[in-house]
């Protein structure tokens, strides 16, 4: 029995649409890794939601003149829907303002005090002196006093990668609109960070297959663990359970505690919309599970340390010991698949700085799969990446168009032509029986790629086979045996075993194009399943509707293997797959993201 499989992706933040570099991070990786593990016959939990608390959204909703919950049932929708188009395929993507999420928040938090991981400290914290509000440590800015660097964060330095105090940086000033914060004496409840250096240096040391840029950021910090406040000074957001506390009007657990709490939320939400309570238990506390977590790399300290941190305290293995929460004891993450950025001419994607292309705007005229296939090939798995309007163009009319959508055309064109169906072979060539031996092959080797999250290397072995196919059919000239019908079909028949092949290592990156192959190929039925979004009940207050995002993926044909084509199966003339870009694309960009200079 295959090991079951969490897999658990970042959280997008609730106060505007998500724009291409958003995707490449959390996104498209974590689809593409879901998909194959599914083909590969593991049971699949994919969870998410939208991160819905916090100063940020108080912020957009002042900028809208509407309230944070209508701020966030909008963009919900709207994030929901962008994800939805991309074929993101979620069990569930849920939200953080549940009422099931505020109950596993604080019985999480329970446990963490039951076990000695919080403390209570007094600190200065950072208030607007325009609105009086808490201000996030990251909406504060200034220079960083260990290294110089000036435009660290309040909470860290992304320079030098040191933990940082808002307190302690020369120059703060405030992101949202630029005035120097005031600081004053406010009292905090801090998850006490140095109590797990030990079990986090363990954790870490044991994690070796994980991207290095992810394990040694996360090993460097061990050494400055400082305890970190999971509360604010502010209104919206989860209620802290505890006498004393709970009843402050203007106390809540910061936005960062209660959103990584998230993905164990949202699978307990997931098991109990699914008739079995416990369900979640098996990807949580099973010993043979495994859990990958998907994100970009501002986020890696989160899912390396503070996460972990967080499961420790509840399971109460941390330094301090104690004993297992409400939940158990769960599970530590089995990697942290943290990408970089995607960028557009050096700039990180900022929708405040006008560098910005919206994934809606994307599908609209692009569809999802083109998009989704830049990412895989040409993203920022293990570096940051420039996004260019000319790569874009040139992946798309030469990878996607010439080669893969060319060979799938001429193929089964050639065979409905001929034959009306999959022709049947006779005489099998050398040449014949090596192009299928490197398609089977290719399975093994693109499968273990796809297992360890090396997206890039995993599409380019599957495009060698598209690209020794299309190289077999050149060579072996079909069109010109109208002579000798049984090699003309053997030959086709050969090149379709390989379109099917292709296809189905091509699923995980391709999955609306891999459904209409499938259909050409005169297969029936679905080939790879799509996410629905729905409006659901809240599952704890009666009357509140939550847009959710889930599908029904178990009965979707895609598997990971090579199975015969079935001779004989009527197919009819394909339509073409892809649309070739005008060159001149590369240069202009489209009117709603154009280039510039």
């Amino acid at each position: 029995m295959s090991n079951p499989v969490l897999t658990a992706v970042a959280w997008p933040y609730a106060n505007g649409p998500r724009h291409i570099g958003h995707v490449s991070g959390f996104g498209v990786p974590s689809d593409v890794f879901s998909r194959y593990m599914r083909m590969a016959g593991h049971k699949v939990l994919m969870v998410s939601g939208t991160d819905e608390h916090g100063t940020p959204i108080q912020v957009q909703a002042d900028k809208e003149n509407a309230t944070p919950q209508a701020t966030v049932d909008k963009y919900a929708r709207q994030i929901g829907g962008d994800l939805q188009g991309l074929g993101l395929s979620y069990d569930l993507f849920t939200r953080t303002t549940t009422g099931n999420h505020y109950k596993v928040v604080q019985d999480l938090f329970s446990a963490l005090w039951r076990n000695g991981y919080v403390v209570p400290k007094t600190q200065l914290g950072a208030i607007s002196p325009s609105t009086g509000r808490t201000l996030p440590d990251r909406y504060i800015e200034g220079t960083c006093p260990i290294c110089g660097y000036e435009s660290a964060r309040g909470d860290q330095c992304d320079n030098c990668g040191n933990q940082l105090d808002p307190a302690d940086l020369k120059n703060p000033r405030s992101k949202i609109n630029g005035e120097v914060p005031e600081f004053v004496e406010t009292e905090h409840l801090f998850l006490d960070l140095p109590s797990f250096a030990g079990a986090l240096g363990t954790f870490l040391g044991s994690r070796q297959e994980w991207r290095p840029n992810v394990l040694k950021f996360s090993q460097n910090l061990l050494d400055d663990l400082k305890p970190r406040a999971i509360t604010r000074d502010l209104d919206w957001g989860v209620p802290i359970p505890l006498d004393g506390w709970r009843d402050k009007p203007m106390k809540r657990f910061y936005v960062w505690f209660d959103a990584v709490i998230g993905y164990l939320s949202a699978s307990v939400e997931w098991a109990r919309r699914s008739g079995n309570d416990d369900a979640w238990r098996e990807f949580w506390t099973n010993p043979d599970a495994q859990g990958y977590y998907f994100m970009g790399k501002d986020n890696i300290v989160f899912h390396s340390l503070i996460w972990p941190s967080l499961l420790l305290g509840q399971n109460g293995a941390g330094d301090k010991g104690g004993e297992p929460g409400a939940f158990g004891t769960l599970n530590l993450p089995t990697e942290v698949v943290s990408s970089e950025f995607l960028k557009m001419s050096g700039a990180k994607f900022s929708t405040s700085r006008g560098t910005v292309i919206y994934v809606h705007d994307f599908l609209r005229e692009f569809g999802p799969d083109s998009l989704r296939y830049f990412i895989s090939v040409a993203g920022p798995e293990t570096q940051d990446v420039d996004f260019t309007w000319e790569e874009f163009v040139r992946r798309t009319n030469f990878e996607l168009a010439n080669e893969w959508g060319n060979l799938v055309n001429r193929s089964i064109s050639m065979a409905h032509k001929n034959v009306g169906a999959i022709p049947n072979p006779t005489a099998l060539t050398a040449d014949d029986e090596a192009l299928k031996a490197q398609s089977r092959a290719a399975f093994d080797t693109v499968g273990g790629l796809l297992r360890h999250s090396r997206f890039k290397q995993a599409a380019s072995e599957a495009m060698r086979v598209v690209s020794a196919a299309n190289k077999y059919i050149s060579d072996q000239e079909p069109w010109k045996r109208k002579d000798d019908p049984a090699r003309r079909d053997t030959i086709l028949h050969t090149a379709l075993q390989v379109v099917q092949d292709a296809n189905t290592m091509l699923t995980p990156f391709l999955p609306h194009a891999s459904q209409k192959i499938h259909e050409a190929l005169g297969g029936t039925g679905v080939w790879a399943a799509q996410p629905e979004q729905q409006d659901v009940e809240d599952l704890d207050r009666p009357g509140q509707i939550n847009p959710i995002l889930t599908g029904d993926y178990a009965g979707e044909q895609a598997k990971w293997e090579s199975t015969p084509i079935e001779v004989g199966r009527p197919i009819e003339k394909p339509s073409p797959l892809f649309t070739k870009l005008d060159p001149k694309l590369g240069e202009t960009g489209p009117e709603w993201a154009p280039v510039i200079d």
